[in-house]
């Protein structure tokens, strides 16, 4: 290196003046680049990580101190820094465009201000080097330009099955949704319309036709609602879950209702995702609640109010509505909540409620109740630890507490007279000690009861003992399975995972293939975790596990940390699990995989459409005492002397409570796993072969510090919401970060057109016919943990002329 510098001393003295100063200024920032690389680097390979980092930091210091002398060997050394650098980036991590991007853009810009500072003419007269090298960074630039778009090429697209003309092929429970949207998802929970006057060659005609604004933001913001449509109504509720009625055509309100929550109920997500719809056959037509509209709101009652008017159903309850809270014993405020829509089949409402996760392991129960829609009378209660009580618990007594409960939106089967519950994991989510038989049993997975008697009828679990927060998030979506022997009525649910399965609706019998693979074990619990795992074969958007290699940031030095943090976590894999002495990573988080929004079956095509998340989380169990230190109790604890963002959520009786760092975030904002965090896919019914797969979001509102990069390139965003499929073959879908609504051709995945939103759309779309014009409706309410806009829009979109 000393030979390297005296062969170039002769340069120094060719710079003078401003370019001197920028030479040392340069060599300034390398040094200090360098010695943060270096010193992080030999850290990292310490823990078993790359070498690469130690080694650049060296050369990177050197160059720095070189440059600070005032030599342009510094200059030329940090040229070789990036020739390294871009040889060992593109042996790393190949074309890829993202995962280029950390490796590969900060160097680039550092040799561009060093190409800027290189002498033209050295002091004997020789040329300076700085065109040739000019040309061959030009060349690695073209190299990527021209390479990473080839790279990104995806497979060939799937040809897509024969259309189903067949009325008859189609059960009740699972006949398409056309002019109404009558439930939460459709018919059968499907996301799917007949309706076709909006076609791919059409669809970029689409204009905002109505807006209706809710008057409503809650403190804790978040509407998700998808709204239904019933004769020339629409119906839905506000984020502080009052229900509305409007007109179809136009948008203008007929009625409204406030429940009149008491604000200090408001939990985290305040979302009301849903109403349901009741018509009473036995009610004289014309009578007062003939037809009735029943939701919940966040303080944990059950309101009927008449469909026509929005005046409370005196015969429901006590004067229109229902108290949940009955029998959970002592209730905090914000603990018990009903954000999705109840679900209805044979007039019976089955509810369940939501329970603030990782507060105690003591929770309010989790018990599912049927209550009877015309009278609000308790039918029956199914608490899973104590089956002998057949409606409310003894004097004095509770349901049970702490079990799984139902937070999720619920599907029926009218011929079958079955409800299909998603349910929910054990209160106390990341500690499995103590679990009951039946906890272990029912907890993760989807369960269908009798609904006149509220008994189980069968169970599939798709996780056992879960301690990951893997609860079944997404309504099952009923469908006429085709097999060999015929179709079949089916059942299809997707997971936190992102595994996705295919039962028989009647007997619980899987039709789809499974394994049961190898699950990690160890942890703080190693005697509670389970040998194996099942997994399906059927379809999954599970990416393949982690490696250091695919750690991300906004530069080096941010992927290093990422790595470090990577290496000091403990991580074998889907199940790995949670870790008593150091940080552990879930992947995918308990927000992966696809969550509430639900998938939308194309069941005219069987076609399933997937929009789901890969979203990793960096986790730590908090001991007991280190909580009570720091004075974070769970929620209605006086001892609580610190507010409760949901990042260090203690679990109130047990021996940790848990920190989580959601989607693994640095302090820049950016997340330490490359892209993309979301897709679409489409999948085929009959064989589980994906069709396309496509990144789903822009980064035009994420950016480095929350400042919006506004780049129009499909990265693949977080979404949360669900999409809904038409005969026309089309799919609408908002659910990401940038605040668009798209529609997106099924046949290929290209997005065919799309509108801004004014907030977040974190909800469902819906399409109906009315008055011969086809609409699709989108609330626009933005979500709080996702960061998007608040908002109060429910927007609807139609052809100008309707044609």
């Amino acid at each position: 290196m000393r030979a390297f510098a005296m062969a170039t001393e002769n340069e120094a003295a060719s710079i003078g003046g401003i370019r001197k100063f920028f030479l040392r200024l340069f060599g300034l920032a390398l040094l200090a680049i360098g010695l943060a690389l270096a010193v992080g680097g030999v850290k990292l390979a310490w823990l078993g990580g790359s070498p690469y980092y130690v080694v650049i930091g060296v050369i990177l210091a050197i160059s720095g101190v070189l440059a600070l002398l005032g030599r342009v060997a510094g200059l030329h050394l940090y040229l070789a820094a990036f020739a390294i650098t871009f040889v060992w980036s593109l042996w790393e991590a190949g074309f890829d465009a993202w995962a280029l991007i950390p490796r590969l853009v900060g160097p680039f810009i550092l040799l561009a201000i060093a190409l800027l500072i290189m002498p033209a003419r050295l002091k004997s007269g020789s040329e300076s080097r700085r065109g040739p090298l000019a040309i061959a960074a030009l060349a690695c630039l073209a190299i990527l330009v021209v390479g990473v778009p080839l790279s990104a090429r995806g497979p060939a697209v799937g040809a897509l099955p024969p259309v189903q003309q067949d009325a008859a092929y189609f059960a009740d429970s699972t006949k398409p949704a056309a002019q109404d949207w009558p439930s939460w998802g459709g018919g059968g929970g499907q996301r799917f319309s007949d309706l076709k006057q909006i076609t791919p060659q059409n669809v970029s005609q689409l204009k905002p036709a109505w807006v209706y604004h809710t008057g409503d933001i809650a403190k804790n913001y978040g509407n998700e609602l998808t709204p239904l449509k019933i004769g020339d109504t629409i119906y839905g509720c506000s984020s502080i879950h009052a229900a509305f009625a409007l007109d179809a055509a136009t948008g203008k309100q007929k009625w409204r209702f406030d429940p009149k929550s008491p604000a200090e109920y408001s939990p985290p997500n305040s979302a009301c995702r849903g109403v349901a719809y009741f018509h009473n056959p036995q009610a004289t037509s014309g009578a007062a609640c003939e037809n009735r509209i029943i939701w919940g709101s966040w303080d944990a009652k059950i309101f009927a109010v008449d469909a026509a008017n929005g005046e409370p159903c005196q015969d429901f309850g006590q004067g229109g509505h229902i108290d949940l809270t009955q029998g959970l014993g002592e209730i905090v405020p914000t603990m018990v909540s009903v954000t999705s829509a109840p679900t209805i089949v044979h007039g019976v409402v089955v509810t369940s409620q939501q329970i603030r996760d990782g507060e105690r392991r003591q929770a309010p129960s989790g018990v599912v109740r049927g209550w009877d829609a015309v009278t609000g009378e308790l039918k029956w209660a199914w608490d899973m630890n104590q089956p002998d009580i057949a409606k409310l618990p003894p004097e004095g007594e509770t349901y049970s507490k702490g079990s799984p409960n139902v937070w999720s939106t619920a599907v029926g089967d009218e011929n079958l007279g079955l409800v299909y519950l998603p349910v929910a994991n054990p209160a106390g989510d990341y500690m499995s000690g103590g679990r009951t038989e039946a906890e272990r049993t029912y907890g993760s997975s989807v369960t269908a009861v009798d609904v006149e008697t509220g008994k189980p009828r069968w169970v599939h679990q798709f996780v056992k003992n879960d301690v990951w927060d893997y609860d079944v998030p997404a309504q099952p979506s009923l469908v006429e399975f085709p097999t060999a022997n015929g179709k079949v009525p089916a059942l299809i649910q997707t997971t936190k995972m992102g595994d996705i399965f295919v039962l028989d609706r009647r007997t619980g019998d899987l039709l789809s293939k499974v394994e049961d693979a190898p699950a990690p074990q160890g942890g703080v619990e190693p005697e509670e975790r389970a040998k194996t795992q099942q997994r399906s074969l059927y379809n999954s958007t599970l990416p393949a596990d982690l490696t250091e290699s695919k750690m991300w940031g906004m530069s080096p030095i941010d992927q290093m940390l990422c790595r470090i943090q990577f290496r000091e976590a403990d991580y074998h894999g889907l199940f790995t699990p949670p870790s008593g002495t150091k940080p552990y990573i879930m992947a995918p988080g308990n927000n992966g995989g696809s969550d509430w929004g639900s998938l939308s079956v194309d069941v005219r095509r069987g076609v399933i459409v997937a929009n789901y998340n890969i979203f990793t989380s960096y986790m730590k169990l908090v001991p007991r005492a280190e909580d009570d230190a720091m004075g974070v109790y769970p929620i209605g604890d006086p001892r609580s002397k610190m507010p409760r963002p949901g990042f260090n959520r203690p679990a109130g009786d047990q021996p940790y409570g848990v920190s989580p760092n959601q989607g693994w975030q640095m302090p820049t904002g950016l997340l330490c796993t490359q892209p993309p965090y979301g897709g679409i896919r489409a999948i085929d019914l009959a064989t589980g072969k994906t069709l396309w797969d496509h990144p789903f979001g822009t980064a035009e509102r994420n950016g480095p510090f929350g400042v919006p990069s506004h780049l129009p390139f499909q990265i693949g965003t977080p979404n949360n919401g669900g999409a809904v499929t038409t005969a026309s073959g089309l799919i609408f879908v908002a659910a990401t970060t940038d605040d668009h609504i798209r529609a997106i051709d099924l046949a290929s995945g290209d997005t065919l057109w799309q509108d801004d939103l004014p907030a977040g759309g974190q909800s469902a779309p819906i399409t109906y016919e009315q008055d011969g014009k086809q609409y699709v409706v989108i609330m626009a309410g933005g979500h709080h943990s996702m960061l998007t806009p608040a908002g109060d829009e429910l927007v609807a979109y139609a052809l100008q002329d309707g044609k």
